[in-house]
């Protein structure tokens, strides 16, 4: 008997939580969009778009708000139970 080998795969989702807002809601898609910290303080998720515009990684919301406004920035409070479910499904689609 020929035992096959265990292979593993890291797979890495783009922009993650807003990828997975964009499921639920594909008006995003195109659009800038953040996803913000626990608090709503700072972005922890951003759309290739958002990205563009200069918003950086933990950006805090304070510092960006004219950014936001001006751009039509689409903002999102984070939701773990969502995005952990989001993950299980991607992990069970193999």
């Amino acid at each position: 008997m020929t035992l096959m080998p265990t292979i593993f795969a890291l797979v890495d989702c783009n922009n993650f939580y807003v990828s997975c807002e964009r499921v639920f809601n594909p008006k995003l898609c195109g659009k800038p969009v953040i996803v913000l910290s626990n608090n709503d303080g700072c972005a922890i998720s951003r759309s290739n778009e958002a990205k563009a515009l200069g918003i950086k990684m933990g950006a805090p919301v304070f510092q960006i708000r004219d950014l936001i406004k001006a751009n039509e920035v689409q903002v999102y409070s984070s939701n773990y139970t969502l995005y952990g479910d989001m993950s299980q499904r991607a992990a069970l689609s193999r």
